[in-house]
């Protein structure tokens, strides 16, 4: 076969044998090392698109390291004979072929091509080889005009070749091969003849689309859990009382109540959770007040959320005390298959006489702060079992004084504590909260202590202080 070099261009001496070796064994301790990294990473057999493209990227790592083992050893061997009966087929799995070469001299119309060619191109090893007036007779058709750019550039403006293109061999085998080539200069500086490598990459092209398609799945569902998130914001904006400032009762009565509150989101990139709060005035100038959660997250519970203050609201119009709102409300979740009240408590304030009367479900009880102290109320009676209306939740009455002030929570509010340990520590602040004019400076002090703190779990804090 005719030399690849210019006749200005002295021949590189080929690698020592010894130095090759050690390249191999640097590779092949390569492969075992990633292969256990492989084995021993989690996920293995799942079909989520992070694991997917995990054990993609593995496979097409080892692949790779397989493909350099073997251009090394052909590099160490030499090329086949162009006349070799049986050119050696790859490794199992292999993404490359051996490296093929050939050389066509543009002053003979000769060609030469090595054995590994004849078997990355599905020709037979005694078959003449193909003149470049010839080659693109393998190429599929879409690929032709891309292989005679490549060539001509080469041959008339001395560019080097670096491209890819599809062939079709014997059978029907589409296979796509990169081929790489520079043109050989004679001594007058004119094109005297081309040379070229090729290999075969199917495999290795089919191994990144797998590697890119598990990561655009993966890409896709994260986008998808963004959108939903985004959507649940929105829902919830749209339907729920405001998550920050102040919940302003409609302009009608004498203002008994001053009203604040504040959502606090979860520290984590979660789903918006399922807490609430609430405030309504009611027809008998009465006031509704409630506070929970429903179990789950996303957009499922935010629309099982807004039919849940629809339910209360429109109960508690109707004249529903809290302890029946509470097993009425119940009722209607367990009705429906998600999502199952988590707790909740519900509160009615008749300003006629300050009194609060309340139920509560698996919640937190108010807390009542007055000159500069602060305690839960008592719990309302057990739930009692009716004869024929199911379960009634027990509720319980407090009588208020002005000046007073009123908080109702989720148990997220005090990161890490929940029950009566949040409980203590949020009555911990009563000397602060008593120092406090509106209910507004009450929520931001709650908020300056307790929503710094990292959060696993959404918080909804209600402050109402009796005005008169």
């Amino acid at each position: 076969m005719p030399s690849h070099l210019s006749a200005d261009r002295p021949a590189a001496q080929p690698p020592g044998r010894g130095s090759v070796d050690a390249l191999i064994s640097q590779t092949r301790r390569l492969k075992g090392d990633v292969d256990a990294v492989r084995r021993d990473a989690a996920g293995e057999g799942s079909d989520h698109p992070r694991e997917r493209w995990q054990r993609a990227l593995y496979d097409l790592a080892l692949h790779q390291l397989s493909d350099l083992d073997e251009h090394l050893a052909q590099l160490r061997d030499g090329p086949l004979p162009t006349a070799a009966p049986e050119p050696p087929a790859p490794a199992q799995g292999s993404l490359l072929s051996r490296v093929g070469s050939a050389e066509w001299n543009l002053l003979t119309d000769e060609a030469s091509w090595s054995g590994e060619l004849y078997q990355i191109l599905g020709r037979e090893p005694t078959a003449p080889p193909l003149t470049l007036d010839e080659l693109p007779s393998l190429v599929v058709d879409e690929d032709r005009p891309k292989l005679t750019a490549m060539v001509t550039n080469c041959l008339v403006d001395a560019r080097p070749i670096d491209g890819e293109f599809r062939i079709a061999r014997r059978g029907g085998d589409v296979r796509t091969v990169h081929m790489m080539g520079e043109p050989v200069l004679d001594t007058d500086g004119s094109t005297a003849s081309m040379w070229a490598v090729l290999r075969d990459v199917s495999e290795l092209r089919r191994s990144q689309r797998a590697v890119s398609e598990t990561r655009d799945s993966l890409h896709h569902r994260q986008e998808a859990a963004r959108s939903e998130q985004r959507l649940a914001v929105e829902l919830q904006e749209a339907v729920l009382p405001p998550w920050r400032g102040s919940l302003r009762l409609p302009h009608r009565g004498t203002g008994t109540l001053d009203l604040a509150s504040q959502h606090l989101p979860a520290s984590a990139h979660t789903m918006i959770g399922g807490d609430w709060y609430d405030a309504l005035e009611l027809t008998d100038g009465e006031t509704l007040l409630s506070v929970g959660d429903l179990t789950g997250q996303g957009v499922g519970v935010t629309s099982n959320m807004t039919m849940l203050l629809g339910a209360v609201r429109g109960m508690a119009m109707a004249g529903a005390q809290p302890g029946q709102l509470m097993a009425w409300l119940n009722q209607l979740l367990d009705a429906t298959v998600q999502p199952a009240l988590g707790s909740a408590v519900c509160c009615r304030y008749r300003p006629a006489g300050r009194t609060l009367v309340w139920a509560q479900a698996g919640h937190p009880a108010p807390l009542l702060f007055r000159d500069g102290t602060g305690r839960a109320l008592n719990t309302p009676d057990g739930v009692l079992l009716g004869a024929t209306s199911g379960a009634v939740y027990g509720q319980a009455e407090e009588t208020l004084q002005v000046g007073d002030l009123l908080l109702l929570h989720t148990d997220g509010l005090v990161p890490g504590h929940t029950g009566s340990a949040a409980a203590h520590l949020l009555l911990g602040l009563a000397p602060r909260l008593a120092g406090n004019r509106t209910a507004e400076d009450c929520v931001r002090t709650v908020v300056e202590e307790f929503g710094a703190s990292e959060r696993e779990d959404n918080a909804c804090v209600l402050v109402a202080r009796v005005m008169s």
